[in-house]
């Protein structure tokens, strides 16, 4: 048996060609999570300021979207969704609807009632 051994610019030329190779397998898998949240943001509503990019005033996106049904009107006002019910002074909101957000529970246990995050 031959043992074969490389050269340190063989090496060098190899992890340039894995290099490459991980960075077009990143931008695949990329492209993939990208358009998974695109359609989640469409589905759901989310605003800028439910994702923790800044602050929206309103759901201006969601009320514009409609509800995606063609030749439909919904009977429900667009924004409901995406209209905080509650938040806290750090600016983490939430519309009531599914699970408790980790910062709810713990301004619960820290003493705050509901009423006292609820959003005016």
């Amino acid at each position: 048996m031959q043992i074969m051994t490389k050269t340190f610019l063989q090496v060098q030329k190899q992890i340039e060609q894995l290099q490459k190779e991980a960075e077009q397998l990143r931008r695949k898998e990329a492209d993939g999570v990208l358009s998974r949240i695109k359609e989640a943001i469409a589905v759901y509503g989310f605003t800028a300021a439910d994702l923790g990019l800044g602050k929206a005033s309103g759901n201006v996106a969601l009320a514009k979207r409609g509800n995606g049904k063609k030749g439909r009107k919904s009977t429900k006002p667009a924004t409901a969704a995406g209209v905080p019910k509650f938040k806290d002074e750090q600016g983490n909101v939430w519309s009531g609807r599914g699970p408790r957000p980790t910062w709810f529970k713990a301004a619960l246990e820290a003493g705050k009632s509901a009423d006292d995050l609820r959003a005016k």
